[in-house]
């Protein structure tokens, strides 16, 4: 019972001293020097000049730090048009009516007050005085509320988290807060109102960076530092807050160079007089990018967006055919918007699976365009997908995301699924045909192979030119029958080998190419055949009926020299 009595007295003395203590209004025009019709130009000047002004690591005046925090959180309000209308109405960027211009934001030093409305009274301590009562270090803020009797409060913990804090422990469970609560009740990692932990950050070792970060398809946002450092409590929140928002697409790390001096100097991170901030970009090779920027969360969240994996290549679903697709042994994946850019969530996705898909991506209007009826979608945004044999998928039509932690975890799912459905497709194909992998098969023209095929070596090359799945797949079924006609495949006397090479050629493509043969580079053509001799530059066209037994007629003349030769425009070459 004494004791009770002891904590209600604690608590009422407490709250007494809270609410008597003396409001300080800030300004976030007034921080940042302007007026409050000033344009978003101003207001970015501004801030850049006043950033570099009070930098922790060029100011190291007293209360420089302070200072660059209060503009940082001033700039966060005014450059965003929604946290600034609401402002301007309210005094308060949330858009909460009856509060009064107070300190907004989650990045104060300051203390503040305001009132909004019965029962509901906000307090906020700036991180100096929460560490003088003791509480736990590197808090931006620590901000409560009082809601209503049996209700819980408003202000990121109740009652029972503040017993639970102070004296270890309440009936029924232990409590969630852990000192480190925004103005709003939030706290870095967590969505508004939720419970969630803050987003953890790794401890980063040299048998971790080989196995979880490098050549794994996700980017990391990684801080290197030594204990002595001054500044690091406020990057490492800097970089939890920037993390959060983009949970899924990034993960976090940190690098003792105290502790792992051989890992910091191999990397080249070594830090000298503040943290070092890095992004590995995931990439062919891999690499780590530094940060330069100015020190708050808003540049550095755009700065990691900025190194997003990019293996997703932009199309115009109006100048491709579906064949665009079909031309590589990987199965392809689109990804229909309306975004004027990559989206974020491909970006990751791309990165993650990039060695098992080719990615695509197509700016759309809207579903009742065209282009997208065409590949039978009905909502977007949508993905489909193309198996390697030309087998047309919708994977996913009018896409939702809840979070986008979750909706690259969902979509992750989705494509291995496909993944999946591609490789059973290849092995039913292999089963087929036993003798695709041997020398009979009619291969793609490439930079790779354009030697060994249509090189100087070969007396007649045979391409056949599509601009479809359907003429692809009639083009190869009759080159692979008549190739295997013994007066198809005569020999060269002087070479010991086949006189005629057979060979595929995407004419979406390789344009180009096939303008060095016709100006017009046969586009009125779905399909066409045309018999190159290399070493003297001559060509003949076929473009009759695309049958096995015209096929063939036509080669066997080229052979018996029946037919007549031009002289092509320019030597072809693949791009």
């Amino acid at each position: 019972m004494e004791s009770r009595f002891a904590v209600c007295i604690f608590v009422s003395a407490l709250l007494f001293f809270l609410l008597t203590m003396e409001a300080k209004t800030i300004d976030p025009y007034k921080v940042l020097g302007v007026e409050r019709n000033a344009s978003q130009r101003e207001i970015q000047k501004a801030f850049h000049k006043l950033s570099l002004q009070y930098h922790p690591d060029k100011n190291k005046s007293k209360g420089a730090q302070a200072k660059f925090a209060e503009i940082n959180n001033a700039y966060e309000i005014l450059s965003d048009e929604e946290k600034r209308k609401n402002y301007d109405m309210y005094g308060d960027e949330k858009g909460n009516p009856g509060f009064g211009a107070g300190s907004p934001g989650d990045h104060g030093e300051y203390t503040y007050f305001t009132n909004g409305g019965p029962g509901q009274n906000h307090f906020t301590y700036g991180p100096g005085d929460w560490q003088s009562m003791g509480g736990q270090g590197g808090s931006k803020s620590f901000s409560f509320s009082f809601g209503g009797p049996s209700g819980p409060s408003s202000f990121g913990f109740g009652m029972e988290d503040i017993f639970s804090n102070f004296f270890g422990g309440k009936p029924g469970g232990g409590g969630q807060f852990d000192g480190f609560s925004g103005s709003t009740g939030s706290r870095p990692g967590s969505q508004p109102g939720s419970r969630t932990s803050p987003v953890s950050i790794t401890t980063i070792s040299p048998q971790v960076y080989k196995k979880e970060i490098v050549h794994r398809g996700m980017a990391w946002l990684l801080f290197s530092y030594t204990p002595s450092l001054k500044g690091k409590q406020h990057v490492e929140n800097t970089i939890q807050e920037v993390a959060s928002s983009l949970q899924g697409a990034l993960k976090v790390g940190s690098i003792n160079c105290e502790t792992e001096p051989s890992l910091c100097k191999d990397l080249g991170i070594y830090p000298s007089r503040m943290p070092r901030v890095f992004v590995y970009k995931v990439s062919e090779k891999g690499s780590l990018v530094e940060y330069d920027g100015d020190w708050a969360a808003k540049p550095l969240k755009t700065f990691c967006q900025d190194n997003l994996p990019r293996f997703s290549k932009r199309v115009d679903l109006n100048r491709f055919e579906s064949s665009t697709f079909t031309t590589n042994k990987l199965p392809s994946v689109v990804l229909l918007s309306t975004k004027k850019d990559t989206p974020v969530i491909w970006r990751v996705l791309s990165g993650l699976h990039h060695s098992h898909f080719s990615f695509y991506d197509a700016e759309v209007h809207d579903a009742s365009d065209p282009t997208v009826k065409k590949l039978g979608v009905g909502a977007l945004p949508a993905i489909v997908g193309w198996l390697p044999n030309g087998e047309k998928h919708v994977l996913k039509a009018g896409i939702t995301t809840k979070d986008m932690k979750s909706t690259i975890k969902e979509l992750s799912a989705l494509l291995e699924g496909f993944e999946k459905k591609s490789k059973k497709a290849a092995s039913s194909q292999a089963k087929k045909s036993p003798t695709d992998s041997g020398e009979n098969q009619i291969r793609l023209l490439t930079q790779s192979n354009f030697d060994a095929l249509c090189g100087e070596k070969t007396p007649v090359c045979i391409i056949g030119a599509f601009r479809s799945f359907k003429a692809r797949n009639k083009l190869e079924s009759i080159l692979t029958a008549v190739s295997q006609k013994s007066l198809s495949r005569r020999q060269s006397s002087a070479q010991g080998k086949d006189s005629v090479s057979y060979t595929l050629l995407d004419a979406a493509k390789q344009a180009t190419f096939l303008n060095a043969f016709d100006e017009a580079g046969f586009k009125s053509l779905e399909k066409v055949l045309v018999a190159y001799k290399p070493r003297r530059g001559t060509f003949a066209a076929f473009d009759g009926e695309m049958t096995t037994e015209e096929v063939e007629a036509f080669i066997s003349s080229v052979l018996n020299g029946d037919i007549h030769f031009t002289k092509t425009r320019q030597k072809p070459v693949l791009r």
